[in-house]
């Protein structure tokens, strides 16, 4: 009397997983194969060497994003101050026992 067990593949691990219905237990399971990280070693060497110039122009970005950053936040207090002293009750939120 042999149980009719179904295959499922997970979605998360794609390990193919063989259940039985009426105890529903995992009965047995297969780890998905993967593929080699570095296929082809000279093409990953060419690779990495590309990415030098790439880090560069990252760092050089971040930077120019900091040195500004200084300048942002200033005009953004700026900016919320000028609206705190035309409304006083900017940015202020109820607390629970003011609204009895």
């Amino acid at each position: 009397m042999a149980r009719e067990l179904f295959e499922v593949k997970c979605p998360c691990c794609q390990a193919s997983l063989k259940i039985d219905g009426d105890l529903r237990a995992v009965i047995s399971h297969e780890e998905h194969v993967k593929p080699p990280v570095i296929e082809d070693l000279t093409a990953a060497v060419a690779k990495l060497k590309g990415e030098a110039g790439r880090r560069d122009e990252v760092f050089r970005k971040s930077f120019e994003t900091e040195k500004n950053q200084g300048n942002v936040l200033n005009r953004k207090f700026d900016e919320l101050l000028k609206q705190a002293k035309e409304n006083p009750e900017f940015g202020k939120k109820p607390r629970e026992f003011d609204l009895d």
